[in-house]
């Protein structure tokens, strides 16, 4: 990791002050984490809590976390500036300009970042917390740019806040556990046309190898891969 500026010293004192204090980690598969070049790091999402655990476990692995946000923040005066200078990475969604998006996400790999998508697109509605079938976004970004995929699995962040409950539970050293696994092997589609059933078919892989990781920090037998029933809101 490069040297880093006093902006960036500020945020990893910021998020380690809090994070520190607050969780008892176990962190795991540091070895599995490129130390240079682009990188998709692709996490499980359990709750709201997540991109402070995963930016801590990025950044203590020896890459600097860039995760993606709403092109409208960038826009918010002081915190927009901030986020920028720290590298986070604005992306539009559901617009004309989705396009250009994914040219940023692109350059910011091919640049030699670390990208951290969440292929589920939000927190996991599975009844168990086992992840979902993800979105194409990590998939089309691996075909497009042929950086390896680090699956990363965590257990821990939903005991401070449940996002089917709505509790908030605020309690020193609490257990977290996240590990990064090998990157995804997904040597057969390199080069492949970016179609639906080449993306459809990366995601799953992807997604299983995450929720792999999952089922050895838990200690259970994963389920098949789940989605929402038809006309349910994922």
């Amino acid at each position: 990791m490069k040297r880093l500026g006093p902006l960036r010293r500020f945020v990893v004192i910021l998020i380690k002050s809090v994070v520190t204090p607050m969780t008892k980690r176990t962190w795991t598969g540091f070895e599995h984490m490129p130390q240079t070049g682009g990188v998709i790091i692709t996490p499980n999402h359990l709750s709201h809590v997540d991109p402070l655990i995963c930016a801590h476990f990025v950044y203590d692995a020896g890459r600097w976390p860039r995760f993606l946000g709403k092109a409208s923040v960038f826009k918010v005066p002081v915190v927009g500036r901030i986020i920028t200078r720290v590298q986070q990475i604005p992306v539009e969604r559901g617009t004309v300009d989705a396009a250009k998006s994914v040219e940023t996400l692109v350059a910011a790999v091919k640049d030699g970042g670390a990208v951290i998508i969440y292929p589920e697109g939000t927190t996991t509605r599975e009844p168990d917390l086992w992840p979902m079938r993800g979105k194409t976004g990590a998939a089309r970004l691996a075909l497009a740019t042929g950086a390896p995929v680090i699956p990363v699995a965590m257990w821990g962040p939903q005991s401070f806040f449940d996002t089917r409950t709505k509790k908030v539970r605020v309690k020193p050293r609490t257990p977290i556990s996240v590990a990064a696994g090998p990157p995804v092997d997904l040597s057969r589609w390199a080069g492949a046309e970016p179609t639906k059933a080449t993306l459809d078919e990366m995601t799953d892989e992807i997604m299983l190898r995450v929720r792999d990781l999952l089922a050895g920090i838990r200690g259970e037998t994963p389920p098949p891969l789940w989605a929402p029933a038809k006309g349910e809101k994922a």
